[in-house]
């Protein structure tokens, strides 16, 4: 069985390679970066079209096209959205400080880092690297942090200047929390990983740093003050996106309402996209941009009109928004698509047992009847793939907040990239064995220890 499931990953890992190899060719890499193709008419590429799409085909020359302006939509398009967190909450001036124009002590990268910013180290000039790595940068300077502003450098995060070189907004973009580094220069600081969820990013207090949060306070009918407690209870890694829909700022229970920022990677052949199933990816994508980061767009949901379960967006008439011009709705096919591209992370060398994973795939596809919901190789129900809080064994709190009132089965590869902060949509389970042993209990299912490591095991290995 160990042979078989060695067999096993390395023929996934060949095949991963070839898939990449192929997607290389197709997107006809260089040293610059991906090739920028030109515009075709319905024959197809001119001049036989870019490096490794065959003359003529217009298919993978609009795929190519699409992937390319989705992936720069992810990183780099805030759908004008600065009008709202600099123009309207003045974030940046809090970032720059008072001696820079700004208001306060502003922020430095060292404090940046420490709230779960990142910082894409290719953007840094090869000198400024050098420099990073000596110890020869100032990180308690917030003039470091326009600097990096400057370079584009700060993932998630565009700053704008004016005429004399002072920052003057600030817009976030889809990456802000949907993507980290891989830390290879140092902690905070490396290549971009798409996809993967920032469970390091402390969006509450990077909100409860704006001086004027009144904007949010009276959307919500609230005092400023109770704004400012509510963001900064979210702490790293969680959002309350639901928040301005329903208003609603704490569970039953007391403890606060926020959920775990999810990755964005392995949702190719998903049909519902979010913890509790509002829809696929494209509307998600329409929500968030028009409504949690405050672009300029269109954005139509009339379920948002129910008075009784969303009063804040029924109130604000949040699903019917219409801006003139439309800076989101163009984007949205090309970043659903690149989104769909995101490449599951493999698991680490060493990180599982690959027989006892194997044992645990037995399990998982027989007794623990665990893919009878969670389907190879989606790992999630083809088709509606939601269940309620009854049929899993929870509460309905964050399934009541969402028009259908039920939770999406989650696919389950790649788990190990976004295991802090917890499992599930709130992070209720700390580890991988808490959340076979809800089910064990719950199912009755009499699994011994052993065949919970085992589950374990197979869990990490996807």
């Amino acid at each position: 069985m160990a042979e078989h499931a060695r067999s096993r990953a390395t023929a996934r890992r060949s095949t991963t390679v070839l898939l990449a190899a192929l997607l290389l060719l197709l997107l006809g890499l260089a040293p610059g970066g991906l090739v920028r193709l030109p515009q075709t008419g319905p024959g197809g590429p001119p001049g036989g079209g870019p490096p490794g799409v065959p003359p003529g085909d217009p298919v993978l020359a609009n795929l190519a096209a699409l992937l390319e302006e989705g992936r720069r939509t992810f990183r780099e398009d805030t759908f004008g959205d600065e009008a709202f967190w600099g123009g309207t909450l003045r974030l940046h001036e809090a970032i720059a400080g008072e001696a820079l124009g700004g208001v306060g002590p502003g922020v430095s990268p060292r404090t940046a880092l420490a709230v779960g910013l990142k910082v894409d180290a290719e953007a840094l000039p090869p000198p400024l690297r050098a420099q990073l790595r000596r110890g020869e940068v100032d990180l308690d300077d917030p003039a470091t942090t326009l600097a990096l502003f400057e370079l584009d450098a700060v993932v998630g995060v565009t700053g704008f200047f004016d005429g004399q070189g002072r920052l003057s907004a600030i817009g976030i973009q889809c990456a802000l929390c949907h993507s980290t580094v891989d830390d290879a220069l140092a902690p905070g600081i490396g290549r971009r990983l798409d996809g993967w969820a920032n469970r390091d990013l402390n969006v509450g207090a990077i909100i409860d740093l704006s001086p004027d949060l009144s904007p949010i306070a009276k959307l919500l009918q609230v005092d400023e003050a109770t704004v400012r407690s509510v963001v900064q209870s979210w702490g790293p890694g969680k959002f309350d996106a639901s928040l301005l829909l329903d208003g609603r700022t704490v569970r039953p229970d007391g403890t606060p309402a926020a959920t775990l920022i999810p990755p964005a990677y392995g949702l190719a052949g998903a049909n519902l996209h979010t913890f509790t199933g509002w829809g696929g990816v494209s509307h998600w994508n329409a929500l968030v941009a028009n409504v949690e980061m405050q672009g300029k767009g269109v954005f139509f949901d009339p379920r948002l009109d129910d008075p009784e379960r969303f009063s804040v967006a029924a109130r604000a008439g949040l699903g019917h928004l219409r801006s003139d011009p439309d800076r989101i709705t163009p984007k949205l096919a090309a970043l659903q698509l690149y989104q769909l591209a995101l490449p599951v992370p493999e698991p680490p060398p060493g990180s599982f047992d690959p027989a006892a994973a194997e044992r645990g795939r037995e399990l998982f596809e027989g007794r623990a009847r665990c893919s009878s919901c969670h389907v190879p190789p989606l790992f999630t129900e083809p088709g509606w793939n939601v269940h309620t809080a009854e049929e899993i064994g929870i509460d309905d709190f964050q399934a009541s907040r969402s028009p259908d009132r039920h939770y999406r089965t989650t696919p389950l590869r790649g788990l190990g990239a976004h295991a802090k902060g917890g499992f599930y949509h709130d992070g209720r389970f700390a580890t991988l064995e808490d959340v076979v042993a809800h089910y064990d209990r719950h199912f009755a299912l009499g699994l011994t220890p052993e065949e919970v490591a085992e589950l374990v095991e197979y869990l990490k290995s996807l």
